[in-house]
């Protein structure tokens, strides 16, 4: 089980450095603009964290065609959604937001640029995911048809019907929610949509059948809400270190969550039976190759960070 681990882990390094590798030379050096938000961009791109994102659509391509092939295809939209949850941590991390100080251990993007450039930056990613997605198709990894369905569904998942959507239940809600539906809407669409473009986006370069798209988009749904969850159990008792930034937030923001809701027990076993859930619908898809899809799936839950 030990090697298992490691084995994973390997991989998930490997993979979040080519990744990492990518997103230094994202955008184009010839491009004019000025060079305070492009060094803002990259400060906050550059900044670290799990890539678990593009993680997954590299791993949803492999999981459908078991080939390099597919999986170096891949690699444009793996840029793209991480371009996506960068800009979106960097504008909730804003004062009118979650008025945060810190992310991936480092000061975050206002505290460092200011509000305006940090806005400014983020919206510079948002609208380069888009460009990295038509690259794809430009440079014949994908067909122009694959390309526009990708950009499609990520428009939706992303924006106001997704995780847009999502953060302004977050921020509308504040100190009034208090049932586990509104709750769970906000999770959904804040985290799990992004994580549901992830698989489908990967699994479409490789040629996924639909059922194979259903499958894997059931599987990022409970995935991403595991995970979201997971965030409120490690708010509370993580490590600071680990994590690389506050613990308690949530309860100092007086923000409901999980373990507010039903508790720290409730919410761990809940962790556990969505997770199984995600599993057994990924493992009934005939897929090629699942494996690290579920070693991804254990590794989300046993996370310290």
């Amino acid at each position: 089980m030990a090697e298992a681990r490691s084995d994973f882990q390997q991989y998930l390094k490997e993979q979040a450095q080519h990744v990492e590798e990518m997103l230094r030379h994202i955008i184009p050096e010839e491009w004019d603009f000025p060079a305070k938000l492009r060094e803002a961009v990259h400060y906050s791109l550059e900044a670290g964290g799990k890539r678990i994102r593009p993680v997954m659509v590299l791993a949803a391509a492999e999981s459908i065609a078991d080939d390099q092939g597919a999986v170096d295809a891949a690699y444009p939209v793996a840029a793209a959604i991480e371009l996506i949850h960068t800009y979106s941590l960097v504008h909730d991390d804003l004062p009118a937001m979650d008025d945060d100080d810190y992310r991936r251990g480092k000061p975050t993007n206002h505290k460092v640029y200011g509000e305006a450039v940090a806005i400014l930056a983020g919206d510079a990613m948002l609208t380069h995911a888009f460009y990295c997605v038509s690259l794809a198709a430009k440079q014949k990894r994908v067909s122009a048809e694959t390309a526009l369905a990708i950009v499609e569904e990520l428009s939706i998942l992303a924006g106001a019907a997704g995780m847009v959507g999502g953060q302004a239940a977050d921020v509308l809600g504040e100190q009034g929610i208090t049932s586990l539906t509104e709750l769970n809407y906000i999770h959904l669409h804040k985290t799990s949509d992004l994580i549901v473009f992830s698989l489908k986006a990967g699994g479409r370069i490789a040629g996924a059948q639909p059922y194979q798209l259903e499958a894997l988009a059931g599987f990022g749904q409970r995935i991403g809400l595991a995970f979201q969850i997971q965030d409120d159990i490690l708010d509370l008792i993580g490590d600071e270190q680990k994590l690389g930034k506050k613990t308690n937030s949530d309860v100092n923001q007086n923000k409901v969550t999980y373990p507010y809701l039903i508790g720290l027990e409730e919410s761990k076993a809940e962790v556990a039976r969505l997770t199984n859930e995600a599993k057994a619908l990924l493992l009934s898809a005939n897929l090629a190759n699942p494996k690290r899809l579920l070693e991804l799936a254990d590794y989300l839950v046993k996370r310290d960070r």
